[in-house]
């Protein structure tokens, strides 16, 4: 089966449906784009399967390329047959595949090698028949190969040999490794037994779970204490079933006499070879598990964060809690600026209560605050009631709200933090970052690691390429949905834009503080480094609100602009008519859709998203999620984590 068909079979694709999308994503379109602007040639594929496609795609291509390395060095040594070669084609999987390789593959010296080597693999092959009779016995045919010069001083040696190269031979063979495989994953457990002190492994100290149903997140603790030397872990296979099944495979004749000595080398090869090698390669295959599964949930988790609603035209004071070095403040006005920075002491060890008191309602007073951001990190309990005392001698106006500030100090450190706040110390940047992530999380939380945000725990027993590839698709994919402000946005969000790398994003910044705002769309071409590519790949997610274009503003692709204005001119609208809202789903539904798209050269999924931005330009799909805040004024209540529900 090609990897079209397998794919197709797969993800229940139509072949030609999935055909068409791999050739757009090989011709170097985006995932974004594609899922956006081409569901036509889709089907309307989301961004989430597209990112599943591309990633079985790029698996299943590297098997067929490590399928070819496989035939080319077996054939390398004048090995390869026609039904070997069918074996390896057949092959589903990489360890599959290296099965097949196992025999042909150089080998440091090993004890079957030193038998060849002393001439032994003649007496090997004569066990292998499995005679019903032997004569000379198989005792007097091993004498034979006994040679002192060549260290085989008796038959007992002879057949010792003989047998360490028939236990090689079986634990190569893929048959019998897979067989191995199965019986393992089917009844085996894995086991873990303290090896030091530890109390937060001390659940697995004496623990056992069967292979097939072990949790994604009891694979990782045990890995991560087997790390960390608290726990000794291992495969519990069940042997005998394993051996019996591995003699029913091999011995063809019970009753002979060599029947014993190839019992005794499954025996050995098991246990010497391929068990070791089986369970290496089965706590691969579970931590690999595990951690798709423990990416899948940060991906979801992700995804909520960032799509949070925006909390949109409030005067935010971000409340970086503190002892010590006391509790850092930020006020960030309406539209994300930083007006004043503070610190105060109300924890201990000063607990100046009155002071940090006159502070804040001097900031809350000065700038019209709206809600104070309180960080749950150290001290925020303390902080809550410091801010819940403080509120209740004011008017009411005013409500707090707990945010996670979990990488909120990376940023703080980094050289995008320095970069926008250079005459900030690290604790004012970290207070800023908590009032601005309340007012705008997506637009603040792309200038952290997303493994630094805080939504998994085991991230650091990733492997790192694989998760940085999943997150860094996740917060793609969320940047793009939304759509960014390109007069307004940060490099570090303009970077996370279909078609746009971090050069680009920092060249359009640059671009834009030397030459003004960007009043049309068309005037990115002008960045440096930014080409027809690029630009065809990242415009319909870049806004440019009040511009002079109106469906700038929207999330119409420019090569849909003709489409557009037609389909104004049809229901006999404008474009300022867009600037004041209308209502064309209607009236489109009546006219019929496919008549309308023919006569609009796009077709109706390209229609329908049309129609759906004419109708609300420079919408924030994010409004449609829970606001943090339900609009209802409630007492402010320290036991209730929140000053506004």
């Amino acid at each position: 089966m090609d990897i079209l068909s397998r794919l197709s079979e797969e993800l229940k694709i139509p072949y030609a449906r999935l055909e068409a999308t791999v050739k757009l994503l090989d011709e170097g379109n985006t995932v974004p784009f594609v899922a956006r602007y081409r569901k036509e040639v889709t089907g309307g594929l989301d961004d989430t399967v597209l990112r599943t496609l591309t990633e079985r795609l790029a698996a299943l291509r590297n098997l067929e390329k490590r399928k070819e390395e496989i035939k080319a060095l077996i054939d390398g040594q004048g090995k390869l047959t026609p039904e070997l070669a069918d074996a390896i084609d057949r092959a589903s999987t990489v360890t599959e595949a290296d099965d097949l390789y196992r025999p042909y593959r150089p080998k440091r010296r090993t004890r079957a090698s030193v038998a060849r080597e002393r001439g032994l693999e003649p007496l090997a092959a004569l066990l292998m028949e499995q005679r019903a009779r032997y004569s000379p016995s198989i005792e007097e045919a091993a004498e034979r190969f006994a040679d002192p010069e060549k260290e085989v001083p008796d038959a007992a040696s002879a057949l010792a040999g003989a047998r360490d190269i028939l236990a090689e031979t079986f634990s190569d063979d893929a048959e019998l490794r897979k067989t191995v495989r199965r019986l393992t994953m089917g009844a085996g457990l894995l086991r873990s037994k303290r090896a030091a002190e530890n109390p937060v492994f001390e659940q697995y100290y004496d623990y056992g779970e069967p292979l097939n149903r072990i949790p994604s997140h009891r694979v990782l603790a045990v890995n991560r204490g087997e790390k960390e030397g608290a726990l000794s872990v291992s495969v519990e296979a069940p042997r005998e079933k394993i051996l019996e099944e591995l003699a029913r495979a091999v011995i063809k004749n019970r009753n002979s006499p060599a029947a014993a000595q190839i019992e005794a080398a499954i025996e050995d090869g098991y246990d010497r070879l391929t068990a070791p090698s089986v369970e290496r390669e089965i706590r691969t295959e579970l931590t690999d598990a595990a951690g798709e599964a423990a990416i899948g949930l940060f991906s979801v988790n992700l995804r909520n964060l960032l799509m949070q609603a925006p909390v949109k035209g409030k005067c935010v004071l971000g409340f970086d809690p503190g002892y010590r070095t006391g509790c850092k403040l930020a006020v960030v006005t309406k539209t994300g600026t930083v007006a004043e920075t503070a610190v105060i002491y109300p924890t201990k060890p000063r607990e100046d209560t009155e002071g940090a008191k006159k502070v804040m309602k001097r900031l809350i007073s000065k700038y019209g605050v709206d809600v104070i951001a309180i960080g749950n990190g150290t001290a925020s309990g303390e902080s809550e009631l410091f801010v819940a005392d403080l509120l209740r001698e004011l008017d009411g106006r005013t409500k707090y709200i707990i945010v996670s500030e979990a990488g909120a100090s990376v940023y703080s450190a980094s050289e995008l933090g320095a970069e926008e706040f250079p005459d900030f110390d690290v604790t004012e940047r970290s207070a800023a970052s908590i009032a601005r992530r309340l007012q705008d999380p997506l637009a603040e939380l792309v200038k952290i690691d997303p493994k630094s945000i805080g939504v998994g725990q085991y991230q650091h027993d990733m492997k790192p390429a694989r998760l940085d590839e999943a997150l860094t698709g996740v917060v793609e994919d969320c940047v793009n949905a939304v759509g960014v402000d390109v007069n307004t946005a940060s490099w570090a969000l303009l970077s996370y834009i279909a078609g746009i790398n971090k050069t680009t994003a920092k060249n359009i910044v640059k671009y834009r503080d030397e030459n003004g705002e960007f009043a049309k769309r068309g005037e990115l071409t002008k960045v440096p480094r930014f080409g027809a590519k690029a630009f065809e790949q990242a415009v319909g997610f870049l806004r440019i609100p009040g511009g002079a274009e109106i469906f700038d503003n929207t999330g119409v692709h420019p090569e849909s602009y003709a489409a557009a204005e037609k389909l104004l001119t049809i229901f006999g609208r404008t474009k300022e008519d867009v600037r004041g809202g209308l209502s064309l789903r209607q009236e489109a539904a009546s006219y019929g859709l496919a008549k309308l798209a023919g006569e609009l050269g796009v077709g109706e999924p390209t229609l329908r998203d049309i129609i759906g931005e004419l109708e609300k330009p420079g919408r924030d799909i994010r409004d449609a999620s829970p606001s943090p805040f339900c609009g209802t004024e409630c007492s402010i209540s320290p036991t209730s984590r929140r000053g506004w529900c």
